[in-house]
This record gives C-alpha cells, structure tokens and sequence, in this order.
C-alpha cells in the first residue's frame, strides 16, 4: 500500500512562510512518475496548485501562485516540498499531496495516491 504523508502545516500570519513536505513510505512511489500538491480552502472544491516529474524535476505551478510558491523534491529522501511564501489568508486550506501509478497518468493530470492533508491557517 501506497502511504504518501505530508508535513509541515501550521499557522502562519500574513507574510510568512512555510515549507510543506510530501514524504513516500516507497522510494518506488515517485519512481519514473511524479507528485503533485493540491489545496482545499473551506467550503471550496480541492485546487491543483503545481506538480513534479520526479526523476528530471521539472515542475509546473498554477499562475494564482507562481512567484510564491516552489515546489521542489528530495529524491534521497523520497520527499517532494512545497515552499511557500509571502502567505496569504486566502491561502488557508488543507494541503494535500498526491502522487501517479504511472508517468502517463501523471502526465494526464490522474492521481492515484494521496495522502491526509496538512492544514496552513494564514492569519492577517
């Protein structure tokens, strides 16, 4: 079984900045695929906000947070981060990361792994 945990989360004030950490109980979890991190805001429907192809890392970021937010990996450590900036209230939402069976799948935008979620509370 797949097990993808996140880490990281906490409350913030306006500003700040926090790193979130997607760790793969698999070093094969992310292997010849890759991950992805999404958020949910209360009330709100989960928001893709940028995903990694793990063995090249290249990475995409959604344009309402590029600038702030980096996603990064650590194939060592089968870990992927999301670095997060000059955070927002209207950041806060529980963070997810989710990972691919299959590069294809990734490449198609499916997710097939996903892990609890970490909260961010930014506060102003």
């Amino acid at each position: 079984q797949v097990q993808l945990v996140e880490s990281g989360g906490g409350e913030v004030q306006a500003g700040g900045s926090l790193r979130l950490a997607c760790t793969a109980a698999s070093e094969r979890t992310f292997e010849n695929t890759g991950g992805a991190w999404f958020r949910q805001a209360p009330g709100k429907e989960r928001e893709f906000i940028g995903r990694s192809r793990w063995n090249i890392g290249t990475t995409d970021i959604v344009e309402s947070v590029r600038g702030r937010f980096t996603i990064s990996r650590d194939t060592t450590q089968n870990t992927m981060y999301l670095q997060m900036n000059s955070l927002k209230p209207e950041d806060t939402a529980i963070y997810y990361c989710a990972a691919s069976a299959s590069i294809s799948r990734w490449s198609g935008g499916s997710y097939d792994y996903w892990g609890n979620g970490t909260l961010v509370t930014v506060s102003s």
